[in-house]
Parts: structure tokens; C-alpha cells; sequence
């Protein structure tokens, strides 16, 4: 990105935050943003489109505190300023992102540039260029670019490929267990220096798209599985699913409540930080419709229990007692 948009856009507007935002809950608007605008849950909405994209370039500059700290400094300037980082001529800058058609997963998206740092825009502010600050050639800029990846292709990971604009394809090796929103660095993939220095890098962000039955809880694999009243009052033997596998059996003991825990090790996510574990959460299924001769059955059960009321304890932790 050139410095004059950094002087002309107000990322923190974009995303809808104050220039205080913390980087947890900056994380949280941009996913809830991210999720409303993308293109996948908007088709042939080219303004979600546009919208997007502005959400993640604004994001790609506010989640990097020294991308951050610079673009608070440019803005503090004001805008009777105006300067460019300066490109070679003829030379369009940006990575566009071929992996987000592969898998059938949508349109390519585009990366932006990022500059390389505040001390070579003040350098060419007054001719002299980064190496006037530094003595020394200056660094390339850093080129900044997205993907979006379907969850089991981030658990797995997956060498992929980035076309640059006129340049020649570059291979990215995508790590197993990758997060959403996590940032992978290529040094030296990014734009060449202008007088001879080092080549700057390439930052890609990678987006996941949910999974329809599991959810990521760190290195674990979190599901929800359904049991029927019987199973968890009497017990049963069920099958539980696992990510790209053979479902597994698992116990549930007599008494099971909803909401209970099952823990089946070392089938969760795994990074060069450890394994993790799948934990299926069981949760009551009530029938919608339950035979005559059932219902019978069931009223007399009913009838036959303790009068018990299972809120007694809720109720009484919100009145205060003890």
C-alpha cells in the first residue's frame, strides 16, 4: 500500500474501533466482519465484495503493532502531507492469491503492499531516499497477500502456490494446525530493493472457513453429539466422528447429563507444539413426537421418580443463597 492511502483511509473507521483497541478484540471484529462480508456467504454482491477487502486491509495493517505504530505516526502527521513510497516505474505492486480457487473454494483475492518502514518514507520526503537515513541500501518493501483455506487443508496443511503480478510463481508451505487469521512470513519474496539492498518480504494471512461439525478449542477438536434420553440414562455404547477418519466408540456411562465430556486423546490437532484431543460434548436429544404407548410409559416413569426439581439449585444461587 502506498503511504498517501495510509493518510486518506481510516482503517480504525472500517473496522468500526477506537484508535485504543486492544489486539483481542480487534481480532473479534474483524472475524465478525469478516464472516458478514465474505464473499462465499454474499454471491455476486460486489459491494460485500469491496467491503471485504477494505475490512482486510485495514486488518492487515492494525493486527502488526509495527505496521500499527507506523501507521498511527503517518496519520499524526496530517494531511497536508503528501508523499508516496516509491515503486520502480511501470512496476504494479501486490501478490494475487490463486489458492482461493483451489478445492472449488471462490475467487482469487489480492494482497497489498505494506510499507517497509517509516524511516524510508521520511527519506523520501526530502530526496534522499532510506539510504540517506541508514547509510546503506535500503530494504525492499513487503508485499502483502491472502488465502483462504477449508478447515481440514488448514488442520493437514498444504503447499500452495502465489502468482505474482509479472513475476515468476512463488511456493508456500502452509504448516499443519494453522490458525484463522495467523500470518506466515516469506523473507526475501517481497518487492526488490530499489538501490541494491535486500529484497523485502512476503506476509500471508490466512483465512479458515468453519467446519460444519467440528470446531478448532486450540490444539483440540471440539463436537457436539447427540444421545437419545435412554442412552444417557442407561447407558450406551455410541459412535463419535473424528476429522478425516473412521468414527471411534466411546461409553457413555448410565446417569450421563447434557453437556458432558468426552475425551478421545490424541485425535485433535497436531503442530509441531504438540497433539491435541477430540472432545465430543453430549447433549440430550428430546423426540419431537413421542407413541401413545411411549407417552404412558413415560407418564408412569415420571410418576415413579422423586419429586425433584433439577432448577432448585439455579434458583437458588440467583437469590443469593448460600
Amino acid at each position: 500500500m502506498a503511504s498517501q492511502d495510509w493518510f486518506d483511509k481510516d482503517f480504525y473507521a472500517v473496522l468500526g474501533v477506537s484508535k485504543d483497541v486492544s489486539e483481542a478484540d480487534l481480532k473479534k471484529v474483524y472475524r465478525k466482519l469478516a464472516r458478514q462480508f465474505h464473499p462465499d456467504s454474499n454471491p455476486g454482491d460486489a459491494k460485500a465484495e469491496a467491503k471485504f477487502k477494505e475490512i482486510s486491509e485495514a486488518h492487515s495493517v492494525l493486527s502488526d503493532p509495527e505496521l500499527r505504530r507506523e501507521y498511527d505516526q503517518i496519520r499524526a502527521m496530517g494531511s497536508g502531507a503528501r508523499f508516496s513510497a516509491g515503486g520502480r516505474p511501470g512496476q504494479p505492486g501486490g501478490f494475487e492469491d490463486v489458492f482461493g480457487g483451489m478445492f472449488g473454494q471462490g475467487q482469487p483475492q489480492r494482497g497489498g503492499y505494506q510499507n517497509s518502514s517509516f524511516e524510508d518514507l521520511l527519506g523520501g520526503m526530502f530526496g534522499g531516499g532510506g539510504a540517506g537515513f541508514r547509510g546503506g541500501p535500503t530494504k525492499g518493501r513487503d508485499v502483502s497477500a491472502n488465502t483462504t483455506l477449508d478447515f481440514v487443508t488448514a488442520i493437514r496443511g498444504e503447499t500452495i502456490k502465489l502468482q505474482p503480478a509479472g513475476g515468476k510463481p512463488i511456493t508456500v508451505k502452509i504448516p499443519a494446525g494453522v490458525n484463522d487469521g495467523q500470518k506466515i512470513k516469506l523473507a526475501g519474496k517481497g518487492e526488490p530493493s530499489v538501490d541494491g539492498g535486500a529484497p523485502g518480504d512476503l506476509v500471508l494471512t490466512v483465512a479458515v472457513r468453519k467446519h460444519p461439525v467440528f470446531e478448532r478449542d486450540g490444539l483440540n477438536l471440539r463436537v457436539e453429539v447427540p444421545v437419545s434420553f435412554t442412552e444417557a440414562a442407561l447407558g450406551a455404547t455410541i459412535e463419535v466422528p473424528t476429522l478425516g477418519g473412521d468414527p471411534v466408540k466411546l461409553r457413555v456411562a448410565p446417569g450421563t447429563p447434557s453437556g458432558r465430556i468426552l475425551r478421545v486423546k490424541g485425535r485433535g490437532v497436531t503442530t509441531a507444539k504438540g497433539t491435541g484431543d477430540l472432545l465430543a460434548e453430549v447433549t440430550i436429544a428430546v423426540p419431537s413426537r413421542i407413541p401413545e404407548e411411549a407417552l404412558a410409559h413415560l407418564e408412569a416413569f415420571a410418576a415413579a421418580m422423586p419429586a425433584e426439581n433439577p432448577r432448585a439449585e439455579v434458583l437458588a444461587r440467583a437469590r443469593g443463597d448460600h
